[in-house]
């Protein structure tokens, strides 16, 4: 299996054990980070042609990833 880049341990570092924290005692983050999970494989998987879509569909995908890593990234930098 090829490594997928941007994972929010790699994004995110030095919020890993503060993420792990989060993901079991908050709902929401949790759902945030399974679904930037979700949507950064479908990039992943775009971008390697194993699954090839539009590029307005894949430009799209990013547009989400992106919005998803902010909102997480305001909740573990606050």
């Amino acid at each position: 299996m090829s490594h997928t880049p941007h994972e929010l341990a790699e994004e995110f570092p030095e919020f890993v054990e503060k993420m792990s924290v989060l993901k079991q005692d908050d709902a929401h983050f949790a759902k945030l980070a399974d679904e930037y999970h979700d949507v950064n494989r479908e990039v992943h998987r775009a971008e390697t042609n194993v699954e090839p879509m539009s590029e307005q569909a894949e430009a799209e995908l990013r547009k989400k990833r992106a919005a998803l890593k902010d909102e997480i990234y305001g909740m573990l930098s606050s």
